[in-house]
C-alpha cells in the first residue's frame, strides 16, 4: 500500500518512527519487507488475516509466495500495472459510490482479469454514458470476474476480542 513514496495507512513517510511495522523494520537490521526478516512470522501476525483494514490481508501469504516465485522485480511490476488499472478506474468510472470495490477488486483479482474488465469498459458499448451508469457496469465486470473466481470483494471485519 506504499503508493507514490506515500503510505495512506499512516500517513507516514520514510522513517516514521510512530509506523509499528517501520520501527520493527529497522530494529530487525532495515529489512523492507516482512518475509525477508528471519523472525517472519512472527507474533505481530497472530490473527493477522482474520479481518481486514483498508485492503484485504487474505492473499498475504499467497501475494508472497508469488514475490519468491516470479521475483520481487516482476512482483512489483504486477503491483505497477494493478496500480494504473485502479488509477484509470478510479479517474474514469468511479462515481463516488465505488471506491472500495475498485480497491479491493484491483488487490484480490488477477491481473488478466482487471486487464478484460477495463478493455470491455473502454469499448464502444459505454462510450458517451452517464458515469453512474458506467460506475455501474465497471462494479458488475468486476463483481462477475470475482464471482467466476468465487472471491469476496467486501472487506472482513475484524472480529471482535473475546475478553
Amino acid at each position: 500500500m506504499h503508493l507514490g513514496g506515500y503510505c495512506p495507512g499512516c500517513g507516514g513517510g520514510a522513517g516514521n518512527q510512530s509506523c509499528a511495522i517501520a520501527r520493527c523494520s529497522l530494529e530487525h537490521g532495515g529489512v523492507p519487507y516482512c518475509w525477508e526478516c528471519p523472525a517472519y512470522p512472527c507474533p505481530r501476525y497472530e490473527g493477522f488475516d482474520a479481518g481486514d483494514s483498508f485492503v484485504p490481508h487474505r492473499n498475504r501469504q499467497q501475494d508472497i509466495d508469488q514475490a519468491r516465485a516470479i521475483g520481487l522485480p516482476a512482483y512489483l511490476a504486477c503491483l505497477d500495472e494493478k496500480r494504473a488499472i485502479l488509477d484509470t478506474l478510479m479517474a474514469r468510472f468511479n462515481d463516488g459510490r465505488h471506491k472500495t470495490l475498485f480497491t479491493t477488486a484491483a488487490y484480490l483479482l488477477p491481473l488478466e482479469d482487471l486487464r478484460a474488465a477495463l478493455a470491455a469498459l473502454e469499448g464502444t458499448e459505454y462510450a458517451g454514458k452517464p458515469l453512474k451508469e458506467q460506475a455501474l457496469a465497471a462494479a458488475a465486470l468486476l463483481q462477475a470476474a470475482a464471482d467466476h473466481r468465487e472471491l469476496c470483494l467486501k472487506l472482513n471485519r475484524k472480529p471482535k476480542s473475546e475478553e
